[in-house]
């Protein structure tokens, strides 16, 4: 459920009629609605409402300050993979008790910023940054709390892209190996485990996957309690698919989610800690655009817009689907045709959709990207010196820009001529 709705023939974000948005900031714009993500936050919270557990918001999904703080504000953690993710979560409010640090790459600096401000745990991905964390908390006389990430090797059934628990994937530690390492990490000075970690991949739509892996971990808990450790945490990871297409079957709810987790580890007695992105943050947001042009083209029409692939890069990327709709909302038995939706960058990828039927459209005409509040302004750029999309956060009737569309003098500005040129 969003609340991206028709509501007089026009589409509204909340209360607010879509084109007002567009009048007064432009377009192409990425809209956010406070009410969706308030609510799927809810769901994963109620969903774990039968034991102890922290949400933990995945930032890289959508890192803007104000949904940050929104969902801060509601009592989410945030799980985040960068130094500079941690400062945006520390700028948006949330404590640093309700901060986790995940990803393979952490530099030191990065290690040493946690530390300084306030870190839940730090999740390790690998000996070598085992070590590395240990000297550091060790030089400054401290001890941080640690969960390891076994890599369960268990397929999640999802684009290769994006799946991150297989053995051939970059992330955690071969569970196999995994008593092993946790005897090291007890060995360390600076060091304090607390849990264990995994996360099998994003855009889930089935929960076998999860099944199997969970079930990996609650034997990976059983054994490292016998040999000793306190283990008090686990930490799931997130990846709960979002309904990309509306005529497709929908995806697991965060209920039933929620079920996995207690069937599978719910005896172990352990606090839960869930890092959902996309299941809060998806459907929360849509991207606003322009119609250009319509060319005629050999053998097919294409509808050519204001949006492209350095605006909203996941159908380049990922060759993935985002439902695409007029704002106004067409009159039944309107007429219909087939186009290619593209953007206006110099590159064949830039490709919202091949064949796609929509209503006649024409120059200035409003469509939007459904499902674009994850993944689409954390990845844009300003590829053919395109400025930043900006954001908008809708409440009810009324709406905010949480980040301004750059000006050209701004995005020169950031450039320096040297002096012998």
């Amino acid at each position: 459920m969003d609340h991206f709705n028709y509501h007089g023939g026009a589409l509204h974000a909340e209360d607010v009629p879509l084109s007002r948005i567009a009048a007064q900031v432009g377009t192409p714009v990425y809209v956010y609605s406070a009410a969706t993500l308030t609510r799927h936050f809810g769901l994963f919270r109620q969903a774990l409402d039968w034991t102890d557990h922290l949400v933990c918001f995945a930032v890289k999904a959508n890192s803007n300050l104000a949904v940050l703080k929104l969902l801060g504000d509601l009592g989410a953690g945030m799980d985040v993979v960068s130094g500079g993710e941690y400062r945006r979560a520390r700028a948006a409010g949330v404590p640093g008790e309700r901060i986790v640090f995940s990803g393979v790459g952490k530099t030191i600096p990065e290690m040493r910023q946690a530390i300084e401000g306030g870190i839940r745990q730090f999740n390790i991905e690998s000996e070598p940054e085992m070590r590395a964390l240990s000297d550091l908390a060790a030089s400054m006389g401290t001890e941080v709390p640690v969960a390891i990430r076994v890599n369960p090797d268990v397929d999640a059934r999802t684009h290769e892209k994006i799946a991150t628990g297989k053995s051939d994937n970059k992330f955690g530690i071969p569970i196999a190996r995994a008593r092993t390492v946790y005897a090291e990490a007890a060995a360390l000075p600076g060091l304090k485990i607390v849990g264990v970690d995994v996360h099998i991949g994003s855009q889930l739509t089935d929960l076998d996957p999860y099944r199997v892996a969970y079930a990996k971990v609650a034997d990976l808990t059983r054994a490292l309690r016998a040999d000793g450790h306190a283990i008090t945490r686990l930490d799931l990871g997130g990846g709960l698919g979002i309904p990309y297409r509306r005529d497709n079957n929908a995806p697991p709810l965060p209920i039933e989610y929620g079920e996995v987790i207690r069937e599978t580890v719910g005896e172990l007695g352990c606090e839960i800690e869930i890092e959902p992105g996309r299941n809060i943050v998806g459907n929360a947001g849509i991207l606003l655009a322009s119609v250009i042009y319509l060319k005629q083209g050999e053998g097919r029409d294409f509808l050519i817009v204001d949006a492209a692939m350095n605006d909203l890069l996941r159908p380049a990327m990922y060759g993935a689907h985002h439902d695409i709709v007029p704002v106004v909302e067409p009159a039944v038995g309107a007429e219909v045709r087939r186009f290619d939706v593209v953007g206006p960058v110099c590159e064949s990828g830039d490709t919202f959709q091949k064949d796609t039927q929509l209503p006649m459209l024409a120059a200035a005409d409003l469509i939007a990207f459904r499902s674009a509040g994850a993944y689409g302004a954390v990845m844009a750029s300003e590829y053919n010196s395109r400025p930043l999309v900006p954001e908008v956060l809708v409440s009810g009737d009324h709406f905010a820009v949480i980040r301004a569309r750059p000006t050209f003098e701004d995005m020169l500005s950031r450039d320096t001529i040297p002096e012998w040129l």
